[in-house]
Formats: structure tokens, C-alpha cells, sequence
């Protein structure tokens, strides 16, 4: 990996800051001297009669606050009330408002969705929804982004969740949805931003968000952020913290903004140095306190220290290059190149022993990665009228190129004292590339008025290399389906039934077994219904769906059994309310209820005599790993006295289980026959927020969990560890516009 000297980062943005806001300061001076110029003599002839002026002006579009009015998850530029599948957006104002600054954070305000401690190799961003794993699903402006790291939101317009099966829209992927990441473009203004924040635990961040129009139709715009925190936790021997070091840098830049031959080229760079934390084991299906040779362990006890290290290297280049043949009809391309550099050695925790200054205690995780794509996407959308019915069709090629290499890391210390350096490899390194084609045509018909039809169809083939001896090739190709019936009764109300199904090749997790199982299949039935209030400031949503997935894939890549359930599905119902309810007075809020059970149970080949294990029955008809019963979020502001805000919120989630579903013998997970796996109770956290907000400056005061609450928010689902949430965290920001 390259090296990132952070005190050489931090002075070179200072320097641009402060470069930009002086050419900006000598521009506004070079537009004011002619008006001051010809101030006095306008005032002398005050009485003469001047020549009429005729003046041209575009209102300017409200950005967005809570609600979102457009979103490129249906692959074309739509209003999310348009799309007959549940969306949700977290806005940046939304985001800017919880002092958010990681994608992990944003999702907090999406219902129905869980955080996974880092599984087995799975290190990084990983989430649940709808009961379902995402790994595969996470996109950043429509193109996959699937590599194991921590994203950072300061180059985020938006981040829009799709729900449901979506593989005709993204080609392989799982049942519960698609996140996609929205990038901050360059725009055709100018305007500065810096942000500067200090809170407890050694939190501090800085910002910036620099845009500069160049000619009528070009502009540039940099996005740059320092960001470093602690937790509560601590290892008792040494004093040491888990923690997080972030920096990143983003420039996009526009050609054509406006026209009918638009290019965006986007580059962003993101580095971590963390100090990983791992959590806590469970003691009697519980993460409860308990006494152990030497000391004490609870919550609070963190076993690894700053030897430690989660180091990342995260480079994306994207062209985008938009043609348009009419206001109704245009071609969409882009082309990225992306190159995802990992190494982490994080310590799990120990059930038995206190931790140690030597980090003898626990086990080990240590690997390095590298993750490369090249991908290619093309996309044509128009709109016409056949006889009597409206059509909006929309087609598309898309190619990707993945390059994949892991392996462990070696030990340069002993058992007692471990030591492991990102340079240091060890055994053989598991290798993947992969050759992936796509094509897709979907079609909206407006059969009658008010009435839409919608119907899509998606061809994915995949070439595959592995570096496994037993199944060293993969050749596979599937067709991907949605289906839709809308009902616009008013512009302001929709109703919808939707149908949508997605897949996953046998080897895309890269679980390789001697005979290949069958592919991960999804379907998802969905209906719902959108409304507008107060003359479209506020909407509100509800859906009602069923997803079933056929032979659910392990995430964890140091799992022995690849197949978690043969067959398993979740039953819920959401809200969501998000916008205006009065000028002052915003929110956003969701509620979802899941009943997601395993239907059939595991079957797997055993890798060395190739016989079929079965799950043990007994999980069939229990609760699914990691999907509560009931998520809830809310969060609102109120504008009061002019330029005052205060606001707060509520994260909530049931109690959640972790267990292994596809064990042959599952005693461990029932007590005198009831089912009784490991636990995490539910929670509810609180939030608040009181800003003052001037025109060109602000002040704002954060403190996220208000009641000091101690909660486990990431899980990992086998069972084996728990990552509690920080404590209470008071964050000021100053805010500088210019």
C-alpha cells in the first residue's frame, strides 16, 4: 500500500481552503469595483428617467431536505414516488443534520435494517435487510461496489435504498435490496464550504466542499475530510482504544453541464488506518458481565490495542457521458476503473480470560486484499406513444471485470505475544477474476390513463477463475425478472403490486465445494402504496411484501458449511414518513415489522467424501439470524426564532439472534427444547440536536445517545461476538460558507 502522510494531507486542504476562499474573495472584489464605480453617479441622476432593463431569471431549484424528489436507483433520473418498489432515501441535509459521516451511520435511518459484526473475512461495511444479507448489494451511482471497507458519506449527495429482489435492474444480488451511494457532482455555481467539529472520545472532523464554476457549462469540485474518534471501550493491561482515522479527497469534474452532451470525470480517494474493534463474546447466550481468572469482563473491555491496524487504500476513477437525442430520449455511459487495498489484524474476544498488554488473548484475525474492477455500462432511455398507449423504455449493456486476491498474514511474534505486519504473507492466496456480460430491456405502458404496466428482463453470464483445485472454474448464465401494475389515482397518490426476483451464482461468495450447489435464487412480491401531502412537502409510504430465498448463502468465508437454509422468508410490513410538515418543522421516520422464519433447512456436500449433511430440522420455523421483529427510527427539527433549530431522534431494534443455522446437530441452541440461541436485547437510542444557522456561518451542538445507554448495534451472526455501541458523544461543529 502506498503511504498517506496525514499531517501533509491535513496542511495541503488547509492551503486550499484558504487558496480557493481568497480567489474567491478577489473575484467577488473585481465583480463589486464596477458598482462602486458607478454608485455615485446612479445616486447624482436620481431623478433622471433610466432605459428599461429587461431582467432573465431562473428561479433556483430547492435542494432537497428530508424528502427526496429524484433518484437514479430505477436507472433513470425519477421522482422515488414514480417507482412502483419501496424506496428510501437518506438526504444530505438529512445526514449534515445527525453529523453523520459514515455509510454505516446514514443506514441507522433505514427501518428494517441490521448491522452485521465483521464476519469471518467479512470485514467492513456489512448490513441486513429485510432479514437478508447485502453483501453483493452495495453500489455507488448505479455501479457495484462490493470490495470489503468502511465508506465515508462526505462525498455523498444521497444514499437511496431499493427494496425487494432487484436483479433486473443490478444483475446478481440478494432478496432484501440495493443500497446505492449517490457522489456529490460538480455544479454550475460557486460555493464553499468548510465545516470544522470537536466532540468527547477524541472525535474531530474536518470538511470541505469547494465548487467553481469555470466557463457557462464546466465547472469543478472538490470534496476533502479528516475524521479520527475513540469508543469507551478500552484494554485494561494497556489502555488502549479501538478507534477510527479517516481521510479522503474527491474531485468532479463537469463539461457540457446543461447541454445536450454532458461529461462528469470523478475520482475519489478514501484511506483508513483504524485500530479494529471486534467486540465482546456472549456468556450464557448473553453479553452480560462476568468474573474470570484475573479480572473482570463487561462491556467495556477491549481486547485488542494499537498494534492493531484496519488500513485501506480506496481509488475510483468514473467517466460519465450523457447524450441526449431529445428531452425524452438519451444514452447514459459510464466507465470506472476501481482498486480496493485492504489489510487488517483485529483480536476477537475471549469468554475466558481478561485481556493482556501482550494481546495473547483471543484469537487472531490477520489478511490482506485486494479487490480490482473495471466496469462498463451503457444505458439508453426514451419515452413514445404506440397507437393509443404511452411507453417508457429503457435498455442497457453493462460489462464487469473483477480481479480478487486475498490471503493471510503471518505472525512474526509468538501465541503469547503476537505480531503482524500487512507485508508479511503466509499459506497460499485464494484468487478470483471474473468475466461478467449483462444485457436488460425494460418497458412501462400506460395501458389506460392513470393505469401503468411495467415489465423488465435481465440477462447476466459469468466467467469465472478460482484458485481452488476442486472447483477451479465457473460458467454461468441467468435471466432476472420485474414485473409491475400502477395505479396513479392523483398525481399525488400511487398504488402499486410488484414482482421482482434476483440470484446469485453458486461460487460468487467464493464458497467452493467439490460438487457446486445450486444457485442463490430470490423472488419478492411487494404491495404498496405512495402519497403526497401538503401540496407535496410531505409523503408518507407503506408496503406489504413476502421474499423467499432458495438455498441462502454463508458470508463468512471461514465457514465449513457453504449453505445456510434451503429455503427461508420473511413476512413484513413498513411505514415511512419523510418532508415538510410545516416550514419550520421536518421528518423522517420509519417504522417495519418482520416475520422472517427458516422454511426448510441446510443441505451440504461434505468437501472431503462428498456426502450431503443435513441442517438440524429443528430450525425450521424459528426466527431468522440478525432480523428483529420490530426496527423503528425517527428523527425530527423545528425552526424556531429565526435562525434556530433543534431537533432529535430515536433508533430502535427487538432482540435479535445469532446462531448457526446449518449445524447438523443444533442442541446448543435449544434448552429443554425450546429455542434458545444467543441474544442481543433489544435497544432504543436517542439523539439530539440544537443548531444556530446564519446565512453564510452556523454553530451546532450534537449529542448521539442522549440517555447514555449501553446497546449492541452490530452482530455477528453466527453467535460468537457483539460490538456495542459508543456512549454518550456530545459533538460541536462550526460551519463557514462562503
Amino acid at each position: 500500500m502506498q503511504g498517506f502522510n496525514k499531517n501533509s494531507f491535513r496542511k495541503k486542504t488547509i492551503y486550499l481552503a484558504v487558496v480557493l476562499a481568497v480567489q474567491a474573495g478577489v473575484t467577488m472584489a473585481e465583480e463589486a469595483a464596477p458598482l462602486i464605480e458607478k454608485a455615485a453617479p446612479a445616486a447624482e441622476a436620481k431623478a433622471e428617467e433610466l432605459d428599461e432593463v429587461t431582467v432573465k431569471s431562473k428561479k433556483e431549484a430547492a435542494k432537497d431536505g428530508y424528502q427526496a424528489t429524484k433518484t437514479r436507483v430505477g436507472k433513470t433520473l425519477q421522482d422515488p414516488h414514480d417507482i412502483p418498489q419501496a424506496v428510501t432515501t437518506v438526504t444530505s441535509q438529512l445526514m449534515k443534520d445527525q453529523q453523520i459521516g459514515s455509510l454505516r451511520e446514514a443506514l441507522r435511518n433505514v427501518s428494517g435494517l441490521t448491522f452485521n459484526a465483521a464476519e469471518g473475512g467479512r470485514g467492513g461495511d456489512n448490513f441486513n435487510l429485510r432479514g437478508f444479507y447485502t453483501f453483493g448489494d452495495i453500489y455507488l451511482d448505479g455501479i457495484r461496489d462490493t470490495a470489503q471497507y468502511n465508506r465515508e458519506t462526505f462525498n455523498l449527495e444521497q444514499v437511496d435504498v431499493l427494496r425487494g429482489s432487484a436483479a433486473m435492474l443490478f444483475g446478481r444480488g440478494q432478496a432484501g435490496g440495493v443500497i446505492n451511494q449517490v457522489t456529490k457532482m460538480a455544479e454550475l455555481e460557486d460555493e464553499y464550504n468548510v465545516t470544522g467539529s470537536l466532540g468527547e472520545y477524541d472525535y474531530h472532523q474536518f470538511t470541505g466542499d469547494f465548487n467553481k464554476q469555470i466557463t457557462d457549462t464546466a465547472a469543478i469540485r472538490l470534496n476533502v475530510m479528516n475524521r479520527a474518534e475513540e469508543t469507551y471501550r478500552k484494554n485494561p493491561a494497556n489502555g488502549d482504544h479501538p478507534g477510527i482515522d479517516r481521510q479522503g479527497i474527491a474531485v468532479s469534474f463537469g463539461a457540457g453541464i446543461g447541454t445536450d452532451n454532458e461529461l462528469f470525470l470523478n475520482h475519489v480517494y478514501t484511506q483508513t488506518r483504524d485500530t479494529p474493534d471486534f467486540g465482546i463474546s456472549f456468556f450464557n447466550k448473553r453479553p452480560v458481565d462476568r468474573n474470570v481468572a484475573g479480572g473482570t469482563i463487561d462491556d467495556s473491555v477491549y481486547h485488542g490495542g494499537d498494534k492493531t491496524f484496519d488500513d485501506s487504500d480506496t481509488r475510483v476513477s468514473t467517466a460519465i457521458f450523457t447524450h441526449k437525442f431529445s428531452e425524452d430520449t438519451q444514452l447514459r455511459t459510464q466507465l470506472r476503473n476501481a482498486d480496493y487495498e485492504r489489510a487488517y489484524w483485529a483480536k476477537t474476544a475471549s469468554n475466558s480470560l481478561v485481556p493482556t498488554a501482550t494481546l495473547g488473548t483471543g484469537g487472531n484475525q490477520a489478511r490482506t486484499l485486494d479487490y480490482e474492477t473495471v466496469n462498463l455500462q451503457s444505458d439508453f432511455s426514451t419515452k413514445f406513444d404506440l397507437g393509443s398507449m404511452k411507453h417508457q423504455v429503457l435498455t442497457g449493456v453493462e460489462y464487469l471485470k473483477e480481479d480478487s486476491y486475498r490471503q493471510g498474514l503471518r505472525n512474526l511474534g509468538t501465541v503469547a505475544n503476537p505480531l503482524y505486519r500487512s507485508s508479511q504473507v503466509t499459506g497460499n492466496p485464494i484468487k478470483f477474476d471474473a468475466d461478467n456480460y449483462a444485457f436488460y430491456v425494460q418497458d412501462t405502458v400506460e395501458i389506460i390513463p392513470k393505469w401503468d404496466v411495467l415489465v423488465g428482463v435481465r440477462r447476466d453470464e459469468m466467467r469465472a477463475n478460482y484458485s481452488s483445485l476442486t472447483s477451479p472454474k465457473l460458467s454461468y448464465g441467468e435471466n432476472s425478472y420485474r414485473a409491475g401494475l400502477s395505479w396513479h389515482q392523483t398525481p399525488e397518490n400511487h398504488y402499486y403490486l410488484s414482482w421482482s426476483d434476483s440470484f446469485s451464482p453458486t461460487a460468487d461468495l467464493y464458497q467452493l465445494t467439490v460438487t457446486p450447489q445450486p444457485p442463490e435464487t430470490s423472488k419478492t412480491v411487494e404491495l404498496g402504496a405512495k402519497w403526497l401531502f401538503l401540496d407535496g412537502d410531505l409523503s408518507f409510504r407503506t408496503a406489504l411484501y413476502r421474499s423467499t430465498k432458495n438455498w441462502e448463502r454463508n458470508t463468512d468465508l471461514e465457514a465449513t458449511a457453504t449453505i445456510l437454509t434451503k429455503k427461508r422468508r420473511t413476512d413484513g410490513i413498513e411505514f415511512e414518513i419523510a418532508g415538510k410538515v410545516t416550514d419550520n418543522w421536518e421528518v423522517f421516520g420509519g417504522l417495519s415489522l418482520m416475520d422472517a422464519k427458516i422454511i426448510d433447512a441446510a443441505e451440504n456436500v461434505n468437501a472431503t467424501t462428498g456426502v450431503i449433511t443435513t441442517a438440524d430440522t429443528r430450525f425450521e420455523g424459528q426466527r431468522v439470524r440478525n432480523a428483529p421483529v420490530v426496527t423503528f427510527n425517527l428523527w425530527t427539527t423545528y425552526k424556531f426564532l429565526g435562525n434556530w433549530k433543534v431537533g432529535g431522534g430515536v433508533e430502535a431494534k427487538g432482540e435479535r439472534f445469532g446462531y448457526n443455522p446449518s449445524a447438523a446437530n443444533g442442541n446448543a441452541q435449544f434448552t429443554n427444547g425450546k429455542f434458545d440461541p444467543n441474544a442481543l436485547p433489544g435497544y432504543a437510542r436517542l439523539d439530539a440536536l440544537l443548531a444556530y444557522e446564519a446565512q453564510k456561518w452556523a454553530v451546532k451542538l450534537n449529542v448521539k445517545n442522549l440517555l447514555n445507554k449501553t446497546y449492541y448495534g452490530d452482530l455477528y451472526e453466527n453467535g460468537g461476538l457483539t460490538v456495542p455501541g459508543n456512549r454518550r458523544q456530545a459533538i460541536v461543529t462550526t460551519e463557514f460558507k462562503f
